[in-house]
């Protein structure tokens, strides 16, 4: 009996000295994910070890998913245990069991001033939720991708030759470092062999930077942009040179435009085309039901005079999760008509498209499209893929898509373009039939047949496309074929072509890839061969 006293007055002093136990939970976040780490950042990890488990909640469980690997002062390096990846911002939890402080040592910690100016003592409950992690910090984080490419373009027809070689820079790198500065850039430098006195005359005929930009962000809704930019809210705009602000607001986002517009000829700065102005957009950031609205007033100049002052206007729709529209329109309030002034408004680059999932099967798109010739900088198409283009681009446009059967799909779409004066008038007619893998050649084919009429010119073109997969991940191959048959309106004899190409891409790496391309154009009078290779590093 004496024994046992003794052995109950140990056990109580020893409580007493060493402390009670009691079980902390800690709550952190997923901060970033790469291919083999998880790295979770808490307010503290003062009771996190080298080795312990973090937990997911499901419900009222938590659920064993991470081991820590390292840890800082503030996060730890894991390893998964889960089979799907980790999303950024996922929360996860720590069990920790630590030492219960004296009471007479915890009351005095534990005193806050109350309302009254008393002392009052906190309670804290045997499990513990300590703070969470600085939403603040979590909302700058660091996305970076980026490529570089180099191609060669080759053309080939009757006893010449053309040789283009074209150099891609490309960087998207968002919250570097998580810190609130974001930079962009697409910079192209392209040139034809044997033709660098051109270069030399005027570098921006082969140097084209079609973005550059840094931007910095005053808190998670607002930013300021230096440098060249695309902004997404007034994106038929074009790119702007020049300072860019944006404020938001409760539910408005708010900004302004001040700068100039890119040279008309090559693309360079051009400080006489300055251009400012304003705009307010609405955004329903809900993602089943994404609706943006933007008005903006701007004004144009060239070299100090007015060249245009117009409102513009843009909406975007989820109007259900089967139909989403989209909507631009500028109007001109600015004329000068034999030297006289005049205010008043005309309506001026329209555009309207929509897209509806009728059902599983069958989906239906169209628009209006009364924008201005658009001007391209750079483009590698074929002369037959540029006409098809510009002749269909504006009018109305109807299109409808529906799926026969799991591996086969049949489309068309429908142009036809109108004027009063009837100069311009164009109809277009397109179909396919696509199946994605046939059985007996483990390939996709698509069939195609176009009709265009215009003016000037009767087309019909029927066309193949076979895609097989050589090689698992690694090469693809893809040959196509089409007949082209010309009827112009001026010229006596149809011209009949044979177009037949080849493309070879492959991953050499996961971010290193090849491709090679090839299209042969053959008809009676001359043969033309166009070669195209293009090397491109992601990062």
């Amino acid at each position: 009996m004496r024994n046992l006293l003794i052995t109950l007055c140990l056990l109580l002093c020893s409580n007493y000295l060493f402390g009670q136990k009691e079980t902390v939970i800690e709550k952190g976040a997923a901060t970033y994910v790469s291919s083999q780490n998880v790295y979770v950042k808490f307010a503290s990890t003062e009771h996190i070890n080298k080795g312990d488990t973090l937990f997911l909640k499901q419900g009222e469980q938590l659920l064993p998913a991470l081991v820590v690997k390292d840890k800082s002062s503030t996060s730890c390096v894991c390893n998964a245990l889960l089979t799907e990846k980790v999303k950024i911002g996922t929360e996860f939890f720590s069990q920790s069991i630590v030492e219960k402080k004296p009471e007479k040592e915890k009351a005095k910690k534990d005193k806050v001033p109350s309302a009254a100016g008393q002392d009052s003592t906190l309670k804290i409950p045997p499990m513990v939720i300590a703070p969470a992690y600085d939403k603040e910090d979590m909302a700058f984080k660091q996305k970076v991708k980026g490529r570089i490419s180099a191609a060669s373009y080759s053309n080939l027809y009757g006893g010449e030759q053309t040789h283009n070689l074209r150099y891609t820079l490309s960087y998207q790198g968002n919250n570097l470092k998580n810190s609130r500065f974001s930079t962009e850039n697409y910079i192209t430098f392209r040139h034809t062999i044997g033709e660098w006195d051109a270069v030399k005359d005027n570098v921006n005929n082969a140097l084209k930077v079609y973005s550059l930009a840094v931007k910095y962000d005053l808190d998670k809704n607002s930013s300021i942009s230096l440098g060249r930019k695309i902004n997404q809210r007034i994106s038929s705009m074009g790119a702007i040179d020049g300072l860019q602000l944006e404020k938001g607001l409760k539910y408005f986002m708010v900004g302004a435009i001040v700068g100039s517009r890119p040279d008309y000829v090559d693309y360079s700065i051009n400080l006489n085309l300055f251009q400012a102005g304003a705009y307010v957009s609405q955004v329903n950031k809900n993602p089943l039901k994404r609706r943006e609205t933007t008005f903006a007033v701007v004004e144009q100049r060239n070299h100090g005079k007015i060249d245009r002052r117009f409102a513009y206007f843009q909406h975007s729709n989820a109007i259900t999760q089967n139909l989403n529209v989209f909507g631009s329109f500028e109007v001109d309030m600015y004329q000068v008509v034999d030297s006289v002034v005049s205010n008043s408004m005309s309506l001026t680059n329209l555009l309207f498209t929509f897209r509806y999932k009728v059902s599983k099967k069958l989906s239906i798109s169209g628009g209006y499209d009364n924008r201005k010739n658009i001007i391209y900088y750079e483009s590698y198409k074929s002369y037959i893929d540029q006409l098809i283009d510009n002749e269909t681009r504006q009018g109305l446009r109807f299109g409808a898509n529906y799926r026969i059967s799991k591996r086969i799909t049949w489309g068309v779409n429908a142009s036809w373009r109108f004027q009063k004066s009837n100069i311009n008038l164009s109809e277009n007619v397109n179909t396919y039939l696509n199946f994605s893998r046939l059985p007996w050649i483990n390939a996709s084919v698509s069939l195609s047949a176009n009709l265009l009429q215009t003016n000037y010119l009767k087309s019909k073109i029927y066309g193949v496309r076979i895609s097989k997969e050589l090689i698992r991940g690694k090469l693809n191959a893809e040959f196509s074929g089409r007949v082209v048959d010309y009827d112009y309106k001026n010229y006596e004899n149809k011209i009949l072509q044979e177009i037949a190409g080849l493309d070879l891409s492959w991953n050499i790496t996961r971010k290193l890839a090849f491709y090679l391309s090839y299209e042969g154009t053959f008809d009676k009078v001359q043969t033309y061969h166009r070669f195209n290779t293009r090397l491109i590093q992601r990062f």
